[in-house]
């Protein structure tokens, strides 16, 4: 069975559980959420007790806004809140959303304003919504949160279509039919192209829409929606995990293709993604290749993100509710949990995970309401990382070696995650006295990605969150130098001074990791340290497969043979991705436990392998795993009937 959406008994709770003091002037679906307008923020605010009860009640999300008309004067508002916000909240900036009648108010530390936002709310009649100022400044925070402001009124005539095809009448609540299919358009026994589609009577839904790294831009780059004979507009909504290109680089190709529908993120993932994907834009023209999508298609995704939080049920369809739960793989990265129909059917899809605890995160999320089937990625299925103690001390190692010949370390990192993991292990380690002082130099997106790391302390390690919140930036250290243009790298790279260099692509794929890579490999003093996965068919892959001579056009069309003479080296331990023992945890410790497992995002070799580790965790009775459980290694374009009632 479906959900039946009864919106004539929305309307009458609501109208119960609010008396007519309150002022209700209209009610309005916004999206996933339920918009109340108040001519009374008062009674709101002195009985802010009475929402909770309507959630509760009709169990939907539930927003409260002002009418128009008790809203103050901007300047009488601006003059109040700069008078009620205490010093030491860090009052930066206030902006006002007309269209929703909310006043953005910014501030350094959200933790120190009391009730502060009640007594604005009655007072002035607007409602605030406060922001965290972070202690680095990230231009694309910026840009997006302006942009919202300046196309709010589009954003709401969105949300309010949106709310409409959400709270419709299901056409299920005529029969009892009901189905849940899923078909892997990518990541099926390969690593990259994350997209999966799960399709019910009423609804279909995509879960992530990458692309492939080591593809380049041919047709095994795409998920192949196309053979499926999909329009992007028969796509209800799509669901992105993380940031990575290899799970929402072609989002915006849908956009392009008439995709109107909503996408849902967490807001870092928002942040991160509209970030990567302008860098995969410059990145493919500067090479000269003509890119899928153009920025005005991410413009447009961006307008019709949802961003929402980890462990907030939200109704994305009529008859599927989405929670998101903390991944551990990168910042804002999710764990996806659909709920589908009224218990009808429940999927887990993890996307890319850590069930492991680092510097920069916590571990995964493994309970949750019901799991009838987990999809879950299998990157490191055959192998076993080291430690993170061990990759941290194999790390300081090589970085000390070759700074006592007097050589450089290079280290290609992904923008998000390693990169900053790496930055803080040198910093701890500068400090501790395990690695001499040196010059470190930061190159590509990763400044700006770690001033957004700093905007959500909240989905950060408690170590780091709580530095944050005291007002203390771990990823401040006097070592860190930015480097910026292309004269710099050769200047940096011909002194002879030992230093370390971190920066992008983690593959080698781009970037100016590849500029420093050609001008250090030919010393034999310089080291290399992949730190993270290097996917099948990236330069990355062969250099640490045994590549010694690499090819190279230049942009004037001459052909550059560059000898790999310097040292090379992977430590594996700084992974996001869980390694083969912490997936089988994984699927130890989840609570419920699921009936059916799907290994996807894994070369053959590495599903082949998890899948054998499981089978042989299900014949072993100790290990409470349920002995009819189902594993399945799908290919691409494989569909499988989950569960129907016809």
């Amino acid at each position: 069975m479906s959900f039946r959406i009864d919106l004539a008994y929305i309307r009458n709770t609501i109208f119960k559980l609010l008396p007519p003091e309150a002022g209700v002037t209209r009610l309005e679906f916004e999206g996933p959420e339920i918009a109340i307008y108040v001519s009374n923020p008062r009674f709101i605010a002195e009985n802010s007790g009475i929402i909770g009860q309507i959630a509760k009640s009709i169990k939907k999300r539930i927003v409260i806004r002002t009418d128009p008309s008790v809203r103050k004067d901007k300047k009488y508002v601006e003059d109040y809140v700069r008078k009620i916000v205490p010093p030491e909240a860090g009052l930066v900036e206030l902006q006002f959303d007309d269209v929703l009648g909310e006043v953005v108010i910014k501030v350094r530390n959200p933790q120190r304003l009391g009730d502060a936002a009640r007594k604005i709310l009655v007072e002035t009649g607007w409602r605030p919504r406060f922001v965290r100022a972070p202690p680095m400044k990230s231009r694309v925070y910026e840009e997006i949160m302006a942009g919202y402001l300046a196309r709010s009124s589009y954003r709401l005539k969105f949300l309010r279509e949106l709310g409409e095809a959400i709270h419709r009448e299901v056409l299920l609540a005529k029969n009892s039919s009901n189905y849940v299919r899923v078909t892997f358009l990518g990541a099926a026994r390969e690593v990259g192209r994350s997209a999966i589609l799960v399709e019910t009577a009423e609804s279909r839904i995509l879960l992530d829409f990458g692309l492939n790294p080591g593809r380049a831009l041919s047709p095994n780059a795409f998920p192949r929606i196309d053979l499926l004979r999909i329009d992007p507009e028969d796509i209800d909504a799509v669901i992105v995990t993380h940031a990575h290109l290899d799970h929402c680089g072609l989002v915006p190709y849908l956009f392009k293709y008439g995709y109107r529908g909503p996408v849902y993120a967490t807001e870092a993932t928002r942040d991160l993604m509209v970030l990567l994907l302008k860098d995969f834009l410059e990145v493919t023209e500067r090479e000269g290749h003509e890119p899928p999508f153009t920025m005005k298609d991410v413009e447009k995704m961006l307008l019709h993100t949802i961003a929402l939080k980890y462990n907030v049920v939200t109704d994305i369809a009529p008859d599927i509710r989405l929670t998101f739960y903390n991944a551990g793989h990168i910042l804002g990265s999710a764990i996806v949990h659909l709920h589908i129909g009224n218990g009808f059917y429940n999927i887990v899809y993890t996307g890319d995970f850590k069930f492991a605890k680092t510097r920069l995160l916590e571990r995964a999320d493994y309970a949750f309401p019901r799991v009838d089937a987990l999809i879950m990625e299998s990157t490191y299925g055959a192998t076993e990382q080291p430690a993170r103690a061990e990759a941290e001390r194999q790390l300081i190692e090589i970085v000390n070696r070759t700074i006592n010949r007097g050589g450089k370390v290079l280290i290609p990192t992904l923008s998000v995650g390693r990169a900053q993991e790496i930055m803080l292990v040198i910093a701890d380690a500068i400090n501790s006295g395990k690695i001499r002082p040196v010059p470190v130099y930061i190159e590509g997106m990763i400044h700006e990605v770690t001033a957004i790391h700093t905007a959500y302390p909240e989905l950060l390690s408690r170590e780091l969150r709580q530095q944050l919140y005291e007002g203390i930036n771990p990823f401040h250290h006097e070592c860190f130098k930015r480097v910026e243009g292309k004269e710099a790298r050769t200047e940096l790279v011909e002194s002879s001074e030992p230093c370390i260099i971190i920066a992008t692509s983690g593959m080698l794929t781009g970037g100016p990791a590849v500029e420093y890579f050609k001008l250090m490999a030919p010393d034999p003093r310089n080291s290399i340290v992949f730190v993270s996965y290097q996917v099948e068919g990236t330069l990355g892959r062969k250099v640490k497969d045994g590549l010694r001579e690499v090819t190279f056009v230049t942009n004037e069309g001459r052909v550059q043979v560059v000898k790999v003479k310097m040292e090379v080296h992977s430590v594996e331990g700084f992974s996001g991705h869980s390694d083969r023992n912490q997936l089988v945890d994984y699927v130890k410790s989840i609570t419920p436990k699921p009936s059916r497992i799907f290994l996807v995002h894994g070369e053959p070799n590495a599903i082949a392998s998890l899948r054998d580790s499981i089978s042989r965790l299900r014949r072993n009775r100790k290990r409470r795993i349920p002995s009819d459980l189902e594993v399945y290694t799908p290919n691409i374009l494989e569909s499988y009937t989950l569960a129907f009632n016809l």
